[in-house]
């Protein structure tokens, strides 16, 4: 499905159609030539230095500016916080920064302009995502029709989300044509000469983005949150790693990790892969078959037919991963030189796998042990809810938990040298 037959298992007309109203025909919504375009010239832009020193640059604002502050007031005050709202909050005022260089501040609660953008965001997101789910289903469309019920919101938080997209891409692509500025990538998408800059395609592309940077980042780092809550030898194995690093590095606790030393956290990097081994933020992927095929097991696939591969369940798969298939295990990944191995995408596909491979993983991975480095230095996260009991589901286009993950921060006990 992913490599040796990809031109037989495009997304397919179902799953575009049900999507085109929130992403259009950006990269994530887009088949043929189309999608080859923009994957050529985002592969590209991901693989560019200045782009990952960019995204370095507004992680370590946003971690230093707003995310402490927040939780060293909600420790002044004994409050408890929601974390993966403000998982979500640093993840969508970081990829809105690196797609558009526009700051929504949302983690901050300074930008109503930001508020609204995200909410209206979040609620695309859902309600598109509510389409797969109809029992009959062809009965959104006589709720889009005649504008009611899910798909009437629906449709109001999809201007929002376009009208505040539109506004930045005008002003970015009068920018451009009076200078070159190409950090964030709206600025680089314009600047590429291909047929993929007029100002509805460019809002696709970044609507695409902001969707895949915000929802899994988040899921993931609520998720591993979670599972170090109820594995307490895994968080000290990660404080060990961190402080022989920083002492290597003669960094004092609260600096913000540089991308070099990012790359040394192998049991960190380890932890973060064996959360999502369990909980990918998405969990589930189908493509359409355009001409009957049979599987490498001799199933037979017929044309029209939808195939599903579910990275939730082939994570807890014994016949995978093993007898200690459901144990939350993070040595799994570490070798006999304490290296963080990689697993093959298609035995791991938590980032796509084959001619669709995530292009933001590198990405994603600097802001997530960016993040837990930070607070885990700094703080203990205490569940407010019963330990070892999992959150409810909740199925968006991403794995979140339903409710959110509520905690109480306590300040971690270091030595005053340490600062």
């Amino acid at each position: 499905m992913l490599k040796s037959s990809f031109d037989n298992y495009p997304k397919g007309p179902r799953f575009i159609t049900l999507l085109t109203d929130f992403l259009g025909t950006g990269i994530f919504n887009s088949d043929g030539d189309s999608w080859k375009t923009q994957r050529k010239t985002a592969s590209y832009e991901f693989n560019t230095k200045s782009l990952r020193n960019f995204v370095m640059e507004n992680v370590a604002f946003e971690l230093k500016q707003r995310l402490i502050p927040i939780l060293e007031e909600s420790v002044q005050n004994d409050v408890a916080l929601d974390l993966q709202d403000i998982f979500e909050r640093f993840a969508f005022d970081n990829i809105c920064k690196v797609a558009f260089n526009f700051d929504p501040g949302c983690l901050g609660g300074d930008g109503i302009v930001g508020e609204e953008f995200m909410q209206a965001f979040e609620d695309a997101a859902n309600l598109s995502s509510g389409r797969f789910m109809y029992a009959f289903p062809n009965l959104y469309k006589i709720k889009k029709f005649f504008n009611i019920g899910s798909e009437k919101k629906l449709r109001e938080s999809i201007s929002t989300v376009h009208q505040f997209a539109d506004k930045i891409i005008r002003t970015r692509m009068e920018e451009n044509a009076e200078m070159k500025k190409d950090e964030d990538l709206l600025s680089r998408f314009i600047g590429t000469g291909d047929n993929i800059n007029s100002a509805e395609s460019l809002r696709d592309i970044v609507i695409s983005f902001i969707l895949a940077g915000r929802d899994t980042t988040s899921s993931a780092l609520s998720w591993f949150f979670w599972l170090l809550s109820s594995n307490l030898s895994v968080e000290e194995r990660i404080l060990q790693e961190l402080e022989k690093i920083r002492v290597e590095n003669g960094k004092k606790i609260g600096e913000i990790y540089s991308f070099d030393e990012l790359r040394e956290m192998h049991y960190l990097q380890a932890s973060i892969m064996e959360a999502m081994r369990l909980y990918p933020p998405v969990p589930v992927d189908t493509k359409a078959c355009k001409e009957d095929d049979i599987l490498p097991d001799g199933t037979f696939i017929g044309k029209d037919w939808f195939i599903s591969y579910h990275t939730y369940a082939m994570g807890r798969m014994e016949s995978v991963w093993g007898k200690d298939c459901c144990e939350y295990k993070p040595e799994r990944w570490i070798d006999e030189n304490g290296i963080c191995k990689q697993e093959s995408p298609f035995k791991y596909p938590v980032f796509h796998g084959g001619v669709r491979m995530c292009l933001g993983k590198d990405m994603a991975y600097i802001q997530m042990k960016s993040i837990v480095a930070c607070v885990l230095e700094r703080f203990r996260i205490d569940l407010v809810m019963e330990k070892g009991k999992c959150p409810e589901h909740m199925l968006s286009l991403t794995l979140r938990m339903k409710g959110g993950l509520h905690v109480r921060v306590k300040e971690r006990i270091v030595s005053t040298s340490d600062f």
